[in-house]
């Protein structure tokens, strides 16, 4: 259909629906998954995308109920304009025919129906059909209310599109797009980049659509207009709509700029153990020592194990664990196992609470020979009211510093909504966690202070050396022999 298909170009007008390749993929994911969610930059065309499938489904398949979801009235009616037009550019013999037209619902003569309806919180009472469609979804207040309503209508054979550009975090849709990220509900995640976009960059095919956005003498290139992009508007702005990164609401605890650079090296290439509850990116190297810093938590929905594998070396996490229907008893063996695994890496468990247990498991149970002990003798670590600050504030410093190598997204998701309150607290915006920050934390807190006792006794170990060389030169007899200075070894003779 898309050769008939015109659509409005924000800048040449009416034109052909040319699928851009990153737009080919959307509809792909779409015909081959039933619940997809899209996290999108600003002005990709997606709306479009959705607009042009919800007509084709209508078009070309009978009894279709079609509805679209938008956050306001005019949102919504604009959607519905949209699709008329494209209706209207059909060639005749591919229009079924209208039965109904009106501000918010396009039927057509083949039983297939379009609604677009505005947000609301009684929305999802309305709402039935067998493809829905939920724009800008960041920007719904109401929902997770919409979506509990609408899903068991759904649920038995229907489909979902939610697609929306990134609105902060604690909401629904940075909740469900993490989650399919984690692959822990139905939905399958689409991620696009702005520089995915053709008409961004210079591209044989799509040179006249270039030339038509940047409409200038001479045209912008790429740099050019991501520089004067990014002077026109606040850095958290552009981070949000173009970088499509999730922030928190106060200021986050590493500087945004650093975090951006941490996602450009974000490491896909892993596998999975534990039924997905670790990521590998590297398995344990021959002489090598590891560190694993642990977070527990009971096991339960919203609290999380996770643990953290750092090479000692370079600094670089191999490997992270992270969970939230793990038993204590399965962690620990999990943690005795990969501990074993990682050259018998020295293992810092936060013994706060349920972090006890899992300490008493693996030093009187299971016997694990290189289990952290603080200068007490008591093994775990303590965090209190008064090191956590300490230890927040060491990794942050190797993060700045790029002592520490981060492989994940997910601990980059984390980082992203660790923000500095009003009053100066440090914590993990509302709604979100922590878990894998304490535990990176703790790793690194233990990492830097091994090397910084390893400096401190080889810096002695050479003082006393050169210490001791020159009084050892010193104390040796020398006679005058020809009048030459040199040593006297008579005393070796008595």
């Amino acid at each position: 259909m898309c050769k008939y298909v015109r659509v409005t170009h924000p800048v040449r007008g009416l034109v052909p629906f040319k699928l851009y390749p990153f737009q080919e993929r959307i509809v792909g994911e779409l015909q081959k998954n039933r619940f997809n969610i899209l996290r999108k930059f600003r002005q990709a065309g997606c709306t479009t995308i959705a607009s042009a499938y919800a007509l084709w489904m209508a078009v070309f398949e009978r009894h279709q109920a079609i509805v679209i979801l938008s956050k306001g009235d005019t949102e919504a009616t604009e959607v519905l304009d949209r699709i008329k037009v494209m209706y209207e550019e059909l060639p005749k013999f591919l229009q079924p025919g209208i039965s109904e037209d009106n501000k918010h619902t396009l039927k057509l003569k083949n039983r297939s129906v379009i609604k677009s309806r505005p947000s609301g919180k009684q929305s999802g009472r309305s709402l039935a059909g067998s493809f829905l469609i939920i724009d800008e979804a960041a920007f719904i207040d109401a929902i997770d209310t919409i979506w509990a309503a609408v899903y068991p209508i759904i649920s038995t054979g229907g489909r979902a599109f939610i697609l929306s550009t990134v609105n902060g975090v604690g909401n629904w849709f940075y909740e469900t797009y993490t989650k399919a990220i984690d692959e822990a509900n139905a939905f399958t995640a689409i991620d696009i980049e702005w520089k995915e976009h053709p008409e961004y960059h210079r591209n044989d095919d799509f040179s006249d659509l270039y030339e038509g956005m940047m409409k200038r003498t001479p045209p912008l290139n790429i740099d050019d207009w991501v520089n004067i992009t990014k002077a026109n508007m606040p850095r958290k702005q552009w981070l949000q709509e173009y970088e499509c990164e999730f922030l928190g609401t106060g200021d986050t605890f590493v500087d945004g700029i650093i975090l951006s650079h941490l996602a450009e090296n974000v490491n896909s290439e892993y596998y999975i153990k534990y039924n997905n509850r670790m990521r590998v990116w590297k398995d344990p190297e021959p002489f090598y020592d590891y560190i694993i810093g642990v977070d527990t938590a009971l096991g339960r929905a919203r609290d999380y194990s996770a643990f953290q594998v750092v090479n000692m070396y370079n600094g670089e996490v191999v490997a992270e664990f992270y969970s939230n229907k793990t038993t204590i008893d399965d962690f620990t063996s999990i943690l005795n196992n990969e501990g074993i695994y990682y050259n018998m890496a020295n293992i810092v468990v936060e013994r706060n609470t349920v972090g006890n247990h899992v300490v008493d498991l693996l030093y009187n149970k299971l016997e694990y020979e290189n289990l952290w002990h603080d200068e007490r003798g008591l093994a775990g670590f303590q965090v209190t009211a008064k090191n956590r600050d300490t230890i927040l504030a060491e990794l942050e410093e190797s993060i700045r510093t790029n002592v520490l190598k981060i492989n994940s997204e997910r601990t980059l998701n984390e980082l992203n909504t660790f923000v500095i309150t009003d009053s100066g607290k440090i914590t993990a915006d509302r709604g979100r966690h922590d878990d894998l920050i304490m535990s990176l934390s703790l790793a690194n807190h233990i990492m830097k202070q091994t090397r910084d006792t390893s400096l401190m006794e080889f810096q002695r170990e050479s003082a006393f050396n050169e210490e001791n060389k020159y009084k050892l030169k010193n104390t040796i007899p020398l006679i005058s022999k020809g009048g030459t200075v040199v040593e006297d070894l008579t005393w070796l003779m008595k």
